[in-house]
């Protein structure tokens, strides 16, 4: 017989280990096979039809709530009041440039009320001016009688002090003329006025307003350049 026709013998070593064989898993460690339903997946497609859904409609009223948002800030910002606006023009005491000093003196004034509003106009129920010197109270008067003022227009707000309104004893006069001797004698205009906003056919309520003008006047007894067009402060309270 020839060698092509024995069959091939395997051999293997004495003493060789045999190789380890892997131990199966326990039972309740072997991985578990799922199988779901057709109702399984078409919940599963529902719920997340219904997640997107939601998704959808929360970024849309969001997105409305955003935008309605924006609209109201800016009728806030076109309709929100902003204060008037004073300016000292004129102040004048002619009693310090006569020779009696301030025996039947007047002090006349008059200054400009700018309403800023470009769509709300200002109603002034009540405007009165009080005239401090040193702190302290030497005259006061009503001034314009009640009147509306338009958006973006301007008023001239005047008074006059007389003898009649102002009260001035012999102490203060001294004071007045120790100051017009040093050149410059100041005093403070205050404009205490009871005012409304209007806009379109809707009226605020009443607003206290305070507007603090100090002023000073030279020896002749007329305001003092650097003191003339000069912004005074206003509040409210």
């Amino acid at each position: 017989m020839s060698n092509s026709d024995r069959l091939p013998i395997r051999y293997t070593q004495q003493g060789s280990q045999p190789q380890p064989q892997p131990h199966p898993l326990p039972q309740s460690q072997q991985p578990v096979k799922r199988h779901h339903t057709a109702r399984y997946y078409a919940h599963q497609v529902r719920e997340s039809f219904t997640s997107r859904v939601t998704k959808i409609l929360c970024a849309i009223f969001l997105s409305l709530l955003l935008l309605v948002g924006i609209v109201f800030f800016i009728l806030w910002l076109s309709l929100r009041p902003h204060r008037p606006r004073f300016h000292m023009i004129e102040f004048k005491v002619p009693g310090l440039a006569q020779p009696l000093g301030f025996e039947n003196a007047e002090i006349t004034f008059n200054v400009t009320a700018r309403n800023p509003n470009q769509h709300i106009g200002i109603y002034y129920d009540s405007m009165v001016g009080s005239v401090f010197y040193k702190d302290h109270q030497i005259g006061s008067t009503p001034l314009l009688d009640p009147f509306y003022q338009e958006p973006k227009t301007t008023t001239i707000v005047y008074g006059t002090f007389g003898a009649a309104t102002l009260t001035v004893n012999s102490n203060r006069g001294k004071e007045f003329m120790g100051d017009r001797q040093q050149g410059t004698v100041v005093f403070r205009l205050d404009i205490t006025s009871v005012i409304r906003f209007k806009v379109s056919t809707w009226d605020s309520k009443h607003h206290k307003m305070h507007v603090n003008c100090d002023v000073a006047v030279g020896p002749d007894g007329s305001i003092l350049p650097a003191w003339k067009n000069k912004k005074c402060p206003v509040y409210f309270g």
